[in-house]
């Protein structure tokens, strides 16, 4: 039985001859076609089942929050926009097109001039004809004005991703005849008038109409909308599920709705309860916790506020490293769901390697959530990201969600349903959701982890943006690292906050420490103009650590002090000139017992010059590299011996008993549960170099550290990459390319009283006491440092200042207007916008303040010619031939999609670009490009000799799975 009764009120019975030859969709393959009575009555059908089975109910509340009706009213708002979508289609400017249904119309009496003679017909696309139809309706029957018209209307409008301007409509009104032809407009307008009719008896808004013509629909009320109505139409467009005439002519209406929703089988949205018990009691049910192990202070603290609000809203969360700040959250999420109605939890990264590390932490969670766990119905997951199905997390459950989308049949008997297509795999809790995949509409699975890209694309001028809206508001959204995004990210970040408040997303924030005045940001943001400025002033002005920080509406922000776990480190920090063998001198004299160090450069060009003078001196097994410039399969191989190594002492089985180093990046830095006895870093802003910190005696090692080397059982960091001689301090030029002089400069400043033992507790770092003072001493605006270095400081702020100036600009050109006042239709919403927001280097460049940069296949061409693997890879996929005359069987271009390499930004400078892509392009392999090898299809390749060398753009390459990507200018 469908939910609300609606095919009992749809009957064409009354419609004139001539209504009933318009015509919706046409397939030019088959012929077959579907009448616009047909398809609007489908959408409408839809529409109604996605509000009753798929729509989590913080998403329904905003919808009917304005309506007098309250939640019925937005059911039948919804069931009406999706039925009336396509009214459009009743125009000459649509019709036309197809020349044979255009005849049926025209033997009914509506002309229509040949498709060639309507020059101008693309002024009249259907979704705006559909927007001006509807206008003209509720004015003329219902007495609307044309203002309050607009914000209902505007959902025909842009069905299909980019609502009108208002020049679009200007240029529409001066040619009504796109609308009616000229001798029959009476008939035109007597059947979109029967139809309009019909639609408003149906969906049962017909005695509403009158009631809501003094509604003032808020700005994300008709996004949202906007956003169910795509999906609906998406649907009740898919010829598998819906299926066009002759076929359909054989099926009722409600056996065809039926037969389509049970065939595409959407997940329903999360449902949880709230969780009960102390929080002890839900960390240990919800989490793989150690033996014997308690919750932190900062966990504990963090289910008692977010149970304390009156409602749900923002929570920031600041705590060291390895706090179990992640743990926290989902915690906070399950609650916040349970009070919020969010249908489902999106968690995200900074990149890509964080994001597929934490997916299968929330894979494990998810199985534990009582929701899941008691077996009711499978939930939709998503990894979101362009590599999303490299992961074999990922690609499991993809293999799990693998079935053809299509509709059901009967028996014969009507009683007993039979899906046409059986899952692949059978039935499984958790899937990727075979129809919610894809770039527009994966954001609608339930629980989704990935790159913030995701979260910022919402504040992005795109296609189609009000689906991303309508995935992001049912959901409980978790922003991890909120410390590692520059000026030009956090500006879409504050957007993106913004809308989440309007929409009353619940949010938890998560940093090792933010700057007072950022936390005042975040919290600015998402609260909106009426923020309470006492207490905003209450959330700046706070001090001590761990800190939460509460954002309800209509009340006062609140911020708590927690207690310290107990865990502590002392870290002695000193300097070090930047030359080679001073660096090999101290780890020569401080590893003479044995001891794993960890060297942190800043650039990759650094981490492969240390490498390589280390591996001299101490012997290439003594050292290992990891940075970005490796190919996705060998990177996660690094990543996974990271924590093999020297990962926790209860999951890590491979720890060096000598000497050994690492020499890394910034990888290293975020999010990789490693444990060092000693650090060396580059100076980095502090934020970054605290958390460079809490790679240091992370863990536990047998009774008072007495597993370290006796050298080493003190925890001591190493600054470096810096000339200290210098009054100020002056960074290598690498480092100031990437963080600006001004970051590093005051991050020198408040570090200075440590390294020359001047501080208090001398050359001793404490974490945590100290990452609070040191982070608010570096981004706050009082004088740090000596004073002789105050006027070059003074510069570096200048220019810094200026620099984000700059950055905010930027980002403003192609980033959507905060949400309007309540009535104000969404015209020219994403007006002069970038069209599809793709992930992909380019797209993620929108939302990043970083050049484009190239990314590779890599394979190998062996002496005879032919195309292999690169031979090193593991589990049988190294050394495996290609075949260039036929696209490669899927196992194999996988394999060689798993190869992907980003070229550095030296090979992406103007000039040099073109070149190298002219130049990947000679690799081109037809055979590659067939639809049968999407794996392949479109990427450029970069081709190895046996020596595993190439040279491209005037550059010598040469990689190896120790080094990862060397580059070097060709002589």
């Amino acid at each position: 039985m469908l939910d609300g009764e609606l095919f009992p009120r749809w009957s064409i019975g009354g419609l004139s001859a001539a209504a009933r030859t318009v015509w919706a969709k046409h397939d030019a393959a088959t012929d077959g076609w579907l009448p616009l009575w047909r398809h609007l009555p489908d959408s409408g059908a839809v529409a109604g089942l996605l509000w009753d089975r798929w729509l989590p109910s913080q998403v329904q509340r905003v919808i009917a929050e304005a309506l007098p009706g309250g939640l019925d009213d937005g059911r039948r708002l919804a069931i009406w926009l999706a039925i009336t979508h396509d009214i459009g289609k009743a125009t000459p400017a649509f019709a036309c097109q197809v020349e044979t249904l255009a005849d049926r119309m025209r033997a009914a009496g509506l002309d229509m001039p040949p498709y060639k003679q309507l020059l101008d017909r693309k002024l009249a696309p259907h979704g705006l004809a559909g927007q001006a139809l509807l206008c003209d309706w509720l004015m003329e029957r219902y007495g609307w004005t044309r203002s309050a018209t607009a914000q209902f209307a505007i959902i025909a409008g842009g069905h299909h991703g980019v609502p009108p301007t208002h020049q679009d409509i200007r240029e529409l009104n001066v040619r009504p005849q796109l609308l009616r032809t000229p001798g029959c407009a009476s008939l035109w307008r007597d059947v979109q008038w029967e139809l309009l009719d019909l639609c408003a008896e149906t969906s049962g808004v017909k005695e509403r109409l009158v009631a809501w013509q003094g509604v003032k629909l808020p700005q994300p009320a008709q996004v949202l909308l906007s956003g169910l109505v795509i999906v609906a139409d998406w649907i009740a467009s898919n010829p598998d599920l819906f299926p066009y005439f002759p076929e359909a002519q054989r099926q009722g209406e409600r056996q065809r709705v039926e037969a389509a929703w049970r065939g595409l089988e959407l997940p329903a949205p999360w449902r949880p309860g709230e969780p009960q018990g102390e929080p002890d009691e839900l960390f240990l049910d919800r989490f793989s916790l150690p033996r014997g192990a308690r919750i932190r202070p900062v966990q504990e603290r963090a289910v008692a506020l977010a149970r304390s609000m009156s409602s749900p809203g923002l929570m920031v969360i600041e705590a060291p490293m390895g706090e179990g700040k992640t743990e926290a959250a989902l915690a906070v999420a399950e609650i916040f769901a349970a009070r919020s109605g969010a249908g489902g939890c999106f968690v995200a990264l900074p990149s890509m390697a964080t994001s597929n590390g934490m997916f299968p932490r929330m894979l494990e969670w998810l199985e534990r959530v009582p929701d899941v766990r008691l077996g009711q119905g499978p939930r939709s997951v998503l990894l979101a990201h362009s590599k999303a199905a490299l992961n074999e997390d990922y690609s499991a459950l993809m293999r799990a969600g693998r079935r053809e989308i299509r509709g059901v049949e009967t028996d014969g008997s009507g009683n007993e349903w039979r899906p046409r297509v059986d899952r692949a795999m059978g039935s499984a809790e958790l899937i990727a959701h075979q129809w919610l995949r894809g770039r527009k509409k994966g954001m609608l699975a339930s629980f989704v982890v990935g790159t913030v890209d995701q979260l910022l694309f919402m504040g992005l001028k795109s296609r189609h943006l009000a689906l991303r809206h309508l995935a992001l508001s049912g959901k409980v959204v978790v922003i991890d690292e909120a410390h590692a995004y520059d000026a030009y990210m956090n500006s879409y970040l504050d957007r993106v906050l913004s809308w989440l408040g309007a929409y009353r997303v619940p949010a938890v924030v998560l940093s090792a420490t933010l700057p007072t005045r950022r936390r005042r940001e975040l919290a600015q943001a998402y609260a909106g103009a009426g923020a309470d400025g006492e207490g905003l002033a209450d959330v700046e002005n706070a001090s001590g650590y761990p800190l939460l920080t509460a954002v309800e509406f209509d009340r006062p922000a609140t911020v708590e002090v927690v207690a310290a776990s107990g865990r502590e480190t002392e870290v002695h920090v000193e300097r070090l000139n930047d030359d080679l063998t001073t660096l090999g001198d101290m780890l020569e004299r401080e590893l003479a017992d044995g001891g794993c160090a960890l060297v942190v450069r800043n650039t990759v060009g650094r981490v492969m010059e240390t490498s390589a003078y280390l591996r001299d001196r101490f012997g290439h097994d003594s050292v290992s590299v990891t940075h970005a410039r490796f190919i996705d399969l060998d990177r996660a191989e690094k990543d996974a011996d990271l924590l093999k190594r020297f990962g926790p002492p209860e999951k890590s089985t491979g720890r060096p008993v000598g000497r050994h180093i690492v020499v890394a990046s910034q990888v290293a830095e975020q999010s990789l549960d490693i444990d060092f006895d000693l650090l060396v870093s580059d100076l980095c802003p502090i934020d970054l170099l605290l958390q460079r910190m809490g790679r240091l005696h992370r863990h536990q090692r047998g009774e008072g550290q007495s597993d370290r080397p006796p050298r080493l059982r003190s925890a001591r960091c190493f600054v470096t990459g810096a000339d200290w001689t210098r009054a100020p301090v002056d960074p290598v030029r690498g480092s100031v390319l990437i963080y600006r002089r001004h970051a590093l400069l005051r991050s020198a400043a408040v570090l200075e009283p440590y390294l020359s033992g001047t501080a208090t507790s001398g050359h001793v770092v404490r974490l945590p006491q100290d990452i609070s003072p040191l982070v608010q001493d570096a981004y706050g605006s009082a004088p740090v440092g000596p004073p002789q270095w105050q006027e070059a400081m003074e510069q570096a702020r200048q220019a810094h200042e200026l620099h984000q100036a700059q950055q905010d600009n930027r980002a403003r050109d192609f980033q959507i207007n905060a949400a309007g006042k309540p009535g104000r239709a969404v015209i020219g919403w994403v007006d002069a916008g970038i069209g599809d927001a793709d992930d992909t280097r380019r797209g993620r460049a929108q939302v990043r303040d970083s050049r484009e940069c190239l990314e590779v296949l890599v394979v190998q061409r062996r002496s005879d010619g032919t195309l292999a693997t690169l031979p090193w890879l593991d589990k049988g996929r190294g050394g495996l031939e290609l075949p260039t005359d036929t696209p490669p069987e899927p196992k194999l271009a996988r394999i060689v999609a798993g190869c992907g390499l980003r070229l550095p930004f030296h090979i992406s400078l103007p000039g040099v670009i073109d070149q190298a892509i002219d130049e990947l392009e000679q690799n081109y392999v037809a055979a590659w490009q067939s639809k049968e090898s999407h794996w392949l299809a479109g990427e450029l390749i970069l081709v190895l000799d046996e020596n595993c060398r190439s040279r491209l753009a005037g550059y010598d390459l040469r990689y190896t799975p120790t080094d990862g990507l060397e580059v070097v200018r060709a002589e």
